[in-house]
């Protein structure tokens, strides 16, 4: 009994650990973006992203008998859950055109309550009082962080058109989550990972197709290259397998509660990557979102007695 709740709570601490690392690679992927912007249109932009990770993935998946097996059973899941996660870079990048990164940004953090909202319906989850407390503080702290500590910029903060397509994305997130931990079973990650970006590559191909979007890949060399290798490699090969380690130990909400220190990452990575200083406030919210991240996740733990 020792044993088996030793080897449950070590599967859980990996389970969180993956998803703090695939974190730290999703803020790296905000500055590798906004390097590559303007280069070419961002559905091409993804479905490359998609063909090369899976291109990739493929010698790991076919050479093994039992991986090869469980493709053709896995790929309805992987075109379910691809509609999901490709659908959300779809509709982000619709509400760009006429939405700013501060806009998205902010509402982004809804997206840990919306998800718990979600498993009420789907699993049965509880949000306590306390829950919600957490919540909301976790919002308040990283809204710190994207409006560094400015009263002035969270005043001038207005909703648009733009503000409402991309809310309607993070539903598609939030179902992704959700969806995955209610689709994948005994299949490995690997294969679940390699269905998933045949998934989005289908997606965005019929997008391609319909629209006569033309790819102009060559464009992409020298340092737009290196920025789209991170983008592949990393931030789509490397973080759906995190992500899909981690489902299998940890529910939904838990999972997209790290969405709260997704700013402070990027903070942080800017101010080491690109020498920007930022001021007092901007890192006081950010030690303070990473603490209430760290609060929620012990609450979460403790009323769901995982």
């Amino acid at each position: 009994m020792c044993k088996k709740l030793l080897k449950l709570n070590n599967s859980i601490l990996q389970g969180h650990l993956y998803i703090l690392l695939a974190t730290i690679l999703i803020g790296g992927s905000f500055i590798a973006v906004e390097n590559l912007a303007g280069l070419i249109d961002p559905f091409s932009l993804i479905l490359l992203r998609f063909i090369v990770s899976a291109i990739i993935l493929a010698p790991f998946v076919l050479t093994s008998k039992k991986n090869r097996a469980m493709i053709i059973p896995s790929l309805g899941k992987g075109a379910i859950l691809s509609f999901f996660y490709a659908g959300f870079f779809v509709l982000q990048l619709v509400a760009l055109e006429t939405t700013t990164a501060l806009n998205t940004g902010a509402l982004y953090t809804l997206m840990p309550l919306l998800t718990a909202l979600l498993s009420i319906f789907f699993f049965k989850d509880k949000i306590s009082l306390r829950q919600y407390a957490i919540f909301f503080l976790a919002a308040i702290s990283t809204c710190g962080v994207i409006f560094k500590g400015s009263l002035d910029l969270l005043l001038s903060f207005s909703l648009n058109n733009g503000d409402l397509v991309f809310f309607s994305s993070m539903f598609l997130m939030a179902f992704y989550s959700i969806f995955l931990k209610i689709l994948q079973k005994d299949e490995k990650p690997i294969v679940m990972v390699f269905s998933i970006l045949l998934g989005g590559s289908f997606w965005m191909a019929i997008i391609l197709l319909v629209f006569d979007i033309p790819l102009n890949w060559h464009l992409v060399k020298g340092e737009f290259a290196i920025n789209i290798a991170y983008l592949i490699v990393m931030t789509t090969l490397f973080t759906l397998y995190l992500y899909q380690k981690a489902t299998v130990v940890l529910n939904p909400k838990i999972i997209m509660s790290y969405t709260y220190i997704n700013p402070a990452v990027v903070a942080i990575l800017v101010s080491i990557l690109k020498d920007v200083n930022f001021g007092f406030k901007v890192w006081f919210f950010i030690i303070i979102s990473c603490l209430v991240t760290v609060l929620l996740q012990y609450i979460l733990h403790k009323e769901k007695k995982i």
